[in-house]
């Protein structure tokens, strides 16, 4: 089993090495590809937007720790950070994909970071500004695909998937690149504004195991032109443990790849 996991490591290693591989296997629909950018022009219009930085309060619930405290998190395309101050202490998450292979790790109160395992980085890591995965669904390397209209939680959304693919051999029994990196998107049929995202994680040893992890946005509202989320919800099982209420938005102020350093 732990020669499986290690092949399974390299495999996803050489699929970041390799990138002209990651189209051969699939291919992306017209329709989802129509839809996403029609998201994108919702959320963005023509306004380029480089980095964001979200301020405000969170509500975090782990089990028995239920917290209140404050949140900022910044984002780049292909990198992220969210740092939490709550009663406990601080606690930190970087993800960063913008290298030959992602790297991530995480600190809690005791300020010991924690790499996190590859293959629960192969998702967007800015997963809490939708226009930058909805972006990165239409850049080379993705395919994404139209599930259909749908109604969730009462609002009616049209469901597409985007995830890698990988032409390199994935060992028997081990999930795929595309499974690994897939996110499903709801977006408000009326508006295509992202209603909510959803993926799943895994147990460090045991990338086979799912654990869905949904994404609730709502309360959008214009900052220069680009429309930001000012209410984000985590839940993971189905359950919520992260609720972020932003008060403050800033976009394209110049942050840069040094912020999002893992290890520092």
């Amino acid at each position: 089993m732990r020669f499986a996991r290690l092949l399974l490591s390299f495999v996803l290693v050489l699929s970041f090495l390799i990138p002209s591989a990651a189209q051969q296997t699939a291919s992306t629909s017209p329709q989802a590809v129509q839809y996403l950018q029609r998201a994108l022009a919702a959320l963005s219009g023509s306004t380029p937007v480089s980095d964001v930085t979200l301020s405000g309060s969170a509500h975090y619930i782990a089990g028995s720790d239920d917290e209140t405290g404050t949140a900022t998190l910044k984002a780049i395309v292909g990198a992220s950070r969210m740092d939490l101050n709550l009663s406990s202490g601080p606690r930190s998450e970087i993800q960063n994909d913008s290298g030959a292979s992602p790297l991530g790790a995480w600190s809690g109160p005791d300020g010991v970071s924690h790499p996190l395992v590859l293959h629960n980085l192969l998702t967007e890591p800015a997963w809490f500004f939708p226009a930058f995965p909805i972006a990165h669904g239409l850049s080379s390397g993705y395919v994404a695909t139209y599930v259909g209209l749908e109604t969730r939680d009462g609002q009616a959304v049209e469901h597409l998937t985007i995830s890698q693919t990988s032409a390199l051999q994935t060992p028997s029994g081990a999930p795929t690149m595309a499974h690994l990196s897939q996110m499903d998107y709801f977006l408000d049929s009326a508006t295509f504004l992202p209603a909510a995202i959803t993926l799943n994680i895994h147990p460090d040893n045991n990338a086979l195991l799912d654990i869905p992890i949904e994404v609730r946005f709502s309360d959008y509202r214009a900052v220069n032109g680009v429309q930001v989320p000012f209410h984000v919800q985590k839940l993971l099982n189905n359950g919520l443990v992260l609720d972020l209420e932003f008060t403050t938005a800033t976009l394209n102020t110049g942050l840069t790849a040094s912020q999002f350093q893992v290890g520092e």
